[in-house]
């Protein structure tokens, strides 16, 4: 490796961080996962990890996706921190500031959804064409990334499409929902945390045929419908570990296009749904290979994405 040649990425998620050195999907140097635990240990792994290369100048700059909800106002004092999240020991958590204190080079910092979608839309050359493009992750909570015109999405705060309402359907699903501050939100009905909750078992070990899917598709349908006819994107893509069960895709196309029923005339959507609701292309490495697309394009431009 030549000086400067590598960056670094960070997907710090609820349930596990991802830390990569690479310069693109196809020059991945290392890689470590390790279980989300306390900031203090997480910063520990991290630095661990990444002073081998800093210490040699090998990294331009480190890109730091992080759980939410966080405050990615950079003339904010609170600028790079998480906020209100219910994980326990995490809220109001400084998530860039030991990282540019011990090592002192660039660092870019996003939304872990946001890097997700970033990372999509930067390393996978189709995408160029297919915007706008938002990236659902279903996982251990529901997020949304957006790209408009080649930018991240960024507002008020940065959206929070997990949390939006969804027909309820108590007779079906007297479950209440998970979600702490809003009970049956996106999050509260979907989230793998809830799939547990409601059956006593966690997603990944529910079979195929079990009704815990047939729920799942339907909560996800109507989120994408919401989406669909608010952004019209062109393509969709669904990460996250819920996703991972490969009945689930083909169900969740199908509810999305009986509930627009024909409403919107678009070939691309009624023969091309296929193409328009996706898995990730970068795998499970959509929200760390985001991290480095963040880092190379703050040392390329300057600005974060």
């Amino acid at each position: 490796m030549t000086r400067h040649s590598y960056f670094g990425g960070i997907e710090g998620g609820g349930t596990k961080f991802v830390c990569m050195v690479a310069s693109g999907p196809e020059d991945i140097v290392e890689e470590v996962r390790f279980p989300t635990t306390t900031p203090n240990e997480a910063f520990d792994q991290m630095i661990a990890f990444f002073e081998p290369f800093v210490r040699r100048g090998q990294l331009a700059a480190i890109g730091l996706a992080s759980f939410g909800p966080v405050d990615l106002r950079s003339d904010s004092p609170t600028f790079g921190s998480i906020t209100t999240t219910p994980k326990p020991g995490w809220a109001h958590t400084d998530m860039i500031g030991k990282i540019r204190d011990t090592f002192n080079i660039p660092i870019a910092f996003e939304l872990d959804v946001n890097a997700a979608v970033f990372g999509e839309y930067f390393w996978v050359s189709e995408n160029h064409q297919r915007d706008p493009l938002v990236y659902f992750t279903i996982g251990t909570g529901i997020g949304a990334g957006i790209i408009v015109n080649g930018q991240i999405v960024h507002g008020v705060v940065h959206p929070e499409a997990g949390h939006m309402r969804l027909p309820h359907e108590w007779q079906a699903d007297p479950y209440a929902g998970y979600c702490v501050y809003h009970g049956d939100c996106f999050e509260g009905l979907a989230s793998g945390p809830a799939m547990n909750a409601r059956w006593c078992q966690s997603a990944e070990t529910l079979p195929p045929e079990h009704p815990a899917w047939e729920l799942e598709a339907n909560y996800i349908a109507h989120a994408l419908t919401n989406v669909i006819c608010m952004l019209s994107p062109k393509r969709i893509v669904l990460g996250g570990g819920v996703m991972q069960q490969p009945n689930l895709m083909p169900i969740i196309r199908q509810k999305v296009l009986i509930l627009l029923n024909n409403y919107i005339q678009s070939s691309e959507i009624l023969e091309h749904i296929d193409d328009i609701i996706v898995p990730p292309a970068l795998g499970n490495h959509s929200g760390v290979l985001g991290a480095i697309a963040l880092a190379r394009n703050l040392k390329e431009t300057g600005l974060s994405a």
